[in-house]
């Protein structure tokens, strides 16, 4: 026990480590609250009996705390700077990503930056990022580490267990990812845009979103451009390594194509409200100004095709937090309803139509199969209308000896096509009895008659 305190003098276990290792590496800087609530949620609900909400917060976020000690003491992470909240802040070194990247099993390439200097202002935009990576994450405490803590402890627990559940893990999202629209990802070039979190959660419904946070301190025309570089991105086109060419993102991520269209990724824009520009305002002025980017067209069908189209999504930081992604508070451009972020990036009336199209087309083939299964039911009834009789018994020839008597039907000797196999057999023997009875009685008849002339030739007797 002595030589692990000299090597992490501060306690910290291997499973605490690599929790901040893997919230670090994703969120690039954070403070020892925002890893604490990701990491180990439960925590959250201890130490709620301390005087003040302070008290708490350094008693909640201690261990993780030492866990960023030894840390740093290694080379693997380093101070950096404060938030506004005067909050401390924390980053991985070069080393320390490295470390991450093997602990969230994503390549280094794919890591992006350590964030180094993230902190000499404030950290204000890094801060809501990650505020909305854990509304959209929404960890739920493991309500078996709270058995021991006071009874409105555990009903806060619980009623963050039952509250809808948030979407992936934190190794389903990344941050700071370049979007080259020229260049290499190693090497973005000019005219390419940087996505503040990309999440890829397949196993959830969404298996790629891109995700920008705005404090509004941006103008729509600002925004506009962005998504401009957006979709200069999403058209880029590149030789895969079938030799053929396809988008530069279906290269690094996975994606279904909707059937018979090919949508280009969502994008979600989450407005922290803190700057001067009013979201309100700020959202019908950016839909105006990319319409060409998101405008779907009506199809026959009665829905909107968005074939190479971006589905752009809006919501607040604090209704996400409030609701989460499966609330009803994303605005999609176009629409006038609010919805939850699965049927805001998708589209229920195609899938609806869809699902009658198939629905009408299982009806129609289990009306064809019912055809089917009718004629040949009735070809059947015809067909045993038709099947001759034996004419010994009345029974009904089976399938083999009516082939056989429709085949050879001139009778023979030991073949009667009118019969079935049991009379047939029986025919037969009576007939091959009758045979051996004539032979046999031929057979008397003579030797009677052999008789007959060997007595009229006996000695003594006169002919």
């Amino acid at each position: 026990m002595a030589g692990k305190r000299v090597t992490n003098p501060a306690g910290s276990s291997n499973d605490l480590r690599g929790d901040v290792l893997r919230v670090l590496g994703v969120l690039k800087v954070a403070t020892a609250d925002q890893i604490q609530r990701i990491a180990s949620p439960h925590l959250t609900y201890r130490h709620t009996t301390k005087p003040t909400a302070s008290e708490q917060k350094t008693a909640r976020t201690a261990s993780h705390a030492g866990a960023l000690s030894d840390l740093r003491k290694h080379g693997l992470a380093e101070n950096g700077g404060t938030s506004r909240a005067g909050e401390s802040l924390r980053n991985l070194t070069t080393k320390g990503l490295e470390a991450a990247s093997y602990e969230l099993g994503r390549p280094l390439t794919e890591m992006g930056s350590t964030a180094r200097g993230a902190g000499s202002s404030g950290a204000t935009h890094p801060m809501a990022v990650n505020e909305t990576v854990i509304a959209m994450l929404r960890p739920k405490p493991d309500l078996r580490l709270l058995t021991n803590e006071p009874a409105e402890a555990k009903l806060a627990a619980q009623a963050a267990v039952d509250s809808p559940r948030g979407i992936g893990t934190i190794a389903s999202y990344a941050t700071e990812v370049p979007l080259p629209a020229t260049g290499t990802w190693g090497a973005p070039g000019k005219g390419g845009a940087q996505a503040d979190i990309v999440l890829t959660a397949a196993q959830a419904g969404i298996p790629l979103l891109f995700i920008e946070v705005d404090n509004c301190h941006e103008t729509a025309e600002e925004i506009a451009a962005k998504l401009a570089k957006y979709h200069r991105f999403f058209k880029r086109q590149i030789k895969d390594t079938d030799g053929k060419d396809k988008p530069m993102w279906r290269t690094r991520w996975l994606a279904y194509a909707d059937e018979g269209e090919t949508p280009h990724p969502p994008v979600l824009f989450v407005f922290n409200h803190i700057g001067a520009r009013d979201p309100n305002r700020t959202i019908p002025r950016l839909q105006e100004l990319t319409r060409p980017l998101w405008a779907g067209q009506m199809t026959t069908g009665g829905y909107h095709s968005y074939d190479r189209k971006i589905p752009i999504v809006a919501t607040g930081l604090r209704n996400l937090r409030e609701h989460g992604p499966n609330g009803p508070v994303f605005l999609r451009f176009g629409r006038t309803q609010m919805q939850p972020l699965r049927d805001a990036i998708g589209n229920p009336r195609r899938d609806a139509a869809i699902a009658r199209e198939r629905e009408e087309m299982k009806v129609r083939q289990e009306e064809y199969q019912e055809q089917l299964r009718r004629a040949t039911e009735q070809k059947r009834a015809e067909r045993e209308a038709r099947r001759p009789v034996c004419a010994g018994c009345a029974t009904k020839l089976d399938d083999d000896r009516w082939k056989a008597a429709t085949d050879y039907p001139k009778p023979a000797p030991r073949w009667h096509p009118t019969l079935c196999r049991p009379c047939e057999q029986k025919t037969v023997a009576a007939a091959d009895q009758a045979e051996r009875d004539r032979l046999e009685a031929e057979a008397a008849e003579t030797a009677e008659k052999a008789r007959g002339w060997r007595s009229r030739f006996r000695p003594g007797q006169a002919p």
